[in-house]
C-alpha cells in the first residue's frame, strides 16, 4: 500500500469535502477515518480510482458523524448529494486548500499552524519546533483554530503573506527535517509565482530553488550532515542556482523588498563564492541587517552573529551572540563554533557536547558530538 500515494492525495479530498459544506474539523476527521480504512482494505483491493474511493468514503463517513450528533441534524439534507462512484477529476487543490486554511477567521500564526497540520502531513511536534514553543501550547493553537473555522464558509480565502509563510516553514521541514515535502512545496510555489504577481512570491521561490541546489551536498555517503563550508560545490545543481539568482534578481529589480527576497540574497551570496574562503561574508552581513529590520526575528539575529564572526572576527561574533537569549535553538551550537574559531577548544568542545543533548534531531545531534570529539581528541595530544 502505497502511503505517499495516500498523503497526496489527502489535501484534494479534504478540499472536496468542504466544497461540499462539511466544517473544516469535521472533513479533517472524516478524511483521516477514510485513510485508516484505506490502509486496512487496499493491499487486498486496491482501488481503480483512488481520489474517487477515498472521497467517496470520506463522505460517507462524514454523513455518519453528521447524523449521529443531534445538533447537527440539519445537515441530514445532505445525504442524498452523496458523490456517485467514479472517476474524481484530476485536480490539483492542494494550493486551494492552503489558500482556504489561511482564512481572515483565524490568526495568521493559527493559519500557519492548521495548515501544516491538515495539508502539509508534519505532526504537532514538528510544528511546536518550526514555532519554537513547547508541544502542548502547539497542540491547543491548532485545537482553537479548528474550532473557530468549524462551520465558516470559505467564500474570503487568505492572504498571500500567511500562504507564503505555510509554504516557507513546510520547506523548511521538508529539507531539514524527517518528512520530505521540500520538492511539494517548491513545485506549489511555482504554482503560486504563476499565478501572483508579487515579488515576495518570487523571492520565496528563489529562496527555495537556492537552498535545493545544495540538498546532495549537505550529507555524506553515510547520511552524516555536512557544513556549508565543507560541501562539495561541484555537487551543487547549478542550474537550479541560476534560475534561483534570475527569479531574484528580477524581484529585486521592483524595489519591493521583503523577507524571502533578503534570505535569498545571503543564499545567493552563498551559492555565488567558487569556495567557502570567498564567501562575501560583509555583505551577507548587510543583507542580515536588512532582515533584522523587516523581521526582528531571535533566529536571524543568531545567523547574524555567526556572519558578523566570519566577517569581523570570533569575538565580534560572540558579542553580538551575548546580546541574545541563550534559550534560542542552536545558540549553544553558535557558541561552540565561534568558540573555536577563537581558538578556545575545550570551551567549544564543552558547547559542542552540550548543544549535541538539544539538537532537534538524530543527524544534527551526531554532528555536534563529533565535532565535541574531535576537539578533544586534539587537547589529548
Amino acid at each position: 500500500m502505497d502511503e505517499v500515494l495516500l498523503r497526496s492525495l489527502t489535501p484534494s479530498v479534504l478540499t472536496v469535502l468542504v466544497r461540499r459544506g462539511a466544517d473544516f474539523a469535521a472533513a479533517e476527521d472524516a478524511v483521516q477515518d477514510a485513510l485508516v480504512e484505506a490502509l486496512r482494505v487496499w493491499a487486498a483491493d486496491p482501488p481503480r480510482d483512488a481520489k474517487g474511493w477515498l472521497v467517496t468514503v470520506a463522505w460517507r463517513k462524514f454523513l455518519d458523524a453528521t447524523r449521529a450528533d443531534t445538533a447537527r441534524r440539519r445537515r441530514e439534507d445532505r445525504v442524498e448529494e452523496e458523490p456517485m462512484p467514479g472517476p474524481a477529476p484530476a485536480v490539483d487543490d492542494t494550493l486551494q486548500l492552503y489558500f482556504l486554511c489561511a482564512h481572515p477567521s483565524l490568526t495568521p500564526a493559527s493559519a500557519v499552524a492548521l495548515t501544516l497540520r491538515a495539508v502539509g502531513g508534519l505532526t504537532t511536534r514538528q510544528i511546536a519546533e518550526a514555532y519554537l514553543v513547547p508541544e502542548a501550547t502547539m497542540a491547543q493553537r491548532i485545537s482553537r483554530a479548528k474550532r473557530t473555522v468549524s462551520g465558516v464558509c470559505f467564500d474570503r480565502p487568505g492572504d498571500v503573506a500567511t500562504v507564503l509563510r505555510v509554504l516557507y516553514l513546510v520547506f523548511n521541514e521538508g529539507y531539514s527535517g524527517d518528512v520530505d515535502l521540500a520538492a511539494e512545496a517548491i513545485r506549489l510555489t511555482r504554482q503560486l509565482a504563476a499565478r501572483i504577481d508579487h515579488p515576495e512570491v518570487a523571492g520565496l521561490l528563489a529562496l527555495m530553488l537556492l537552498h535545493h541546489a545544495r540538498r546532495a551536498a549537505r550529507t555524506a555517503s553515510d547520511g552524516s550532515l555536512v557544513p556549508l563550508a565543507e560541501q562539495d560545490r561541484g555537487r551543487w545543481d547549478t542550474a537550479l542556482i541560476a534560475e534561483g539568482v534570475g527569479i531574484l534578481q528580477a524581484a529585486l529589480a521592483r524595489d519591493r523588498l521583503g523577507e524571502f527576497q533578503a534570505q535569498a540574497a545571503i543564499a545567493a551570496l552563498h551559492a555565488d563564492a567558487p569556495t567557502a574562503e570567498e564567501t562575501d561574508w560583509v555583505q551577507i552581513v548587510e543583507w542580515y541587517d536588512e532582515l533584522t529590520r523587516l523581521t526582528d526575528s531571535p533566529v536571524v539575529r543568531l545567523n547574524r552573529a555567526v556572519a558578523v564572526g566570519e566577517a569581523d572576527g570570533p569575538r565580534a561574533g560572540l558579542a553580538e551572540l551575548a546580546a541574545l537569549d541563550a534559550s534560542l535553538p542552536r545558540h549553544t551550537a553558535v557558541a561552540a563554533y565561534l568558540h573555536e574559531r577563537d581558538g578556545d577548544l575545550a570551551t567549544a568542545a564543552r558547547l559542542y557536547a552540550e548543544a549535541a543533548h538539544k539538537a532537534p534531531n538524530l543527524a544534527e545531534r551526531d554532528h555536534l558530538t563529533r565535532q565535541a570529539s574531535r576537539l578533544n581528541a586534539r587537547g589529548c595530544r
